[in-house]
């Protein structure tokens, strides 16, 4: 079976590095982006079985991407699960349809639990 495909969305690059090192080391093929708006193309090109998207992103609001994806039939069904340092983040993602949030500074085993248990959904 090929590895299940994330698309790691923040515009932090060492963070972009540490979440690619480590979910490739997991077994996980991964690709990322630290632009919000190239969002939507990477989804259709990469067609990811995860999304990791930061809430606070230059330019964009992760939150409107993530609205965006679920509210998209093609998109609807691809797991979301935010990444924020913001407190007032876990309120926010039931207005927009995420599927689970982790806060930054995030913990490995409790993310790769949560990636797990979207990816088995």
């Amino acid at each position: 079976m090929p590895p299940r495909k994330i698309l790691v969305v923040d515009d932090d690059t060492f963070i972009l590095d540490a979440l690619q090192e480590l979910l490739n080391y997991s077994g996980y093929d991964v690709n990322t982006t630290p632009r919000g708006d190239e969002v939507l193309s990477k989804v259709e090109e990469y067609h990811p079985d995860l999304i990791l998207l930061d809430i606070m992103l230059s330019g964009k609001d992760g939150r409107d991407i993530c609205k965006l994806l679920k509210s998209n039939e093609q998109t609807r069904s691809i797991p979301v699960i935010m990444v924020s340092a913001h407190p007032s983040a876990n309120e926010a993602i039931n207005d927009v349809g995420a599927d689970d949030i982790v806060s930054k500074p995030f913990d490995i085993h409790n993310l790769l639990e949560k990636i797990e248990l979207q990816l088995s959904a």
